[in-house]
């Protein structure tokens, strides 16, 4: 051991003995969280997620092509359930409520078959005057230019609405009396609390002109954008798919999902 002289030793004890100053006090030492604390933070991301995936915002796939090129088949958009409905809890300042206006994408319960939802574009609002000409939409006399509609075969019962009137069968029984009540002229009359929708791809959608109006308490939200697409077709959603098909499909997708991701399409706005 090195000798120490008595002065060395001195400021050695007078360093070890002298306060810290305030600067360098040491901080009280972390409490470990216990596993009952751990349970409870997990517990309370998870019920908030639920929360906002259930109240706030849902996702949804698109598994038909009425929609394209706005909506592929295969993307994954998720939808504001909160602000275009008005179904929400929250202070207005927080979440404000904005109806649906024209020109809006809409996901919604279709009223043909309840449980089913679709998702198209509100073409016409309550009070609006609305008739087609060879696929072409005129809003109160005026014609609508809409570079996002896909139309390329006319078929008059479909592209000369109400003309003809509904453009063709429906379980709605009472579509075509409820069409007629709201005529005016050549025109439909889009009656209070009620929408009129259909899809950008005129010649395959199945909407307004075939049910009728949207009721606007069958409104759910408005998608927001879409949060990852895959490159899928119509024959990737079969009805009534057995357990095992679902399964198979499920595990293709995995297995494919980098090749098949649209990577230009994620995080993009619909509108």
């Amino acid at each position: 051991m090195p000798n120490t002289t008595k002065e060395e030793a001195d400021t050695l004890t007078d360093t070890e003995n002298k306060p810290q100053e305030a600067g360098e006090r040491q901080l009280p030492e972390k409490e470990h969280e216990t596993l009952p604390e751990s349970i409870a933070g997990i517990a309370a991301v998870f019920v908030s997620g639920l929360f906002i995936l259930t109240f706030i915002i849902q996702q949804f796939e698109i598994p038909s092509s009425s929609m394209e090129k706005t909506l592929l088949i295969g993307d994954h958009v998720f939808v504001d359930r909160l602000t275009p409905t008005g179904k929400g809890a929250f202070p207005g300042f927080l979440m404000p409520y904005r109806d649906i206006h024209r020109g809006n994408i809409a996901v919604f319960v279709s009223p043909e078959q309840p449980g089913l939802y679709l998702v198209k574009r509100i073409v016409g609002v309550p009070g609006d005057h609305i008739h087609l000409e060879n696929g072409v939409l005129y809003l109160n006399g005026v014609r609508q230019a809409q570079p996002f509609v896909i139309h390329n075969r006319y078929e008059p019962a479909r592209d000369d609405f109400p003309a003809y009137g509904p453009a063709g069968s429906s379980a709605v029984e009472d579509w075509p009396q409820t069409l007629r009540q709201h005529l005016q002229g050549r025109d439909l009359v889009i009656p209070p609390d009620s929408y009129f929708a259909m899809g950008d791809n005129r010649d395959v959608s199945f909407d307004s002109r075939y049910w009728g109006f949207v009721p606007r308490n069958n409104i759910l939200g408005s998608p927001l954008f879409i949060a990852w697409s895959l490159n899928q077709t119509e024959a990737d959603f079969p009805q009534n798919a057995s357990v095992p098909e679902r399964v198979g499909s499920f595990f293709r997708t995995a297995i494919h999902f980098f090749g098949l991701t649209r990577w230009d399409r994620v995080m993009r706005l619909v509108h």
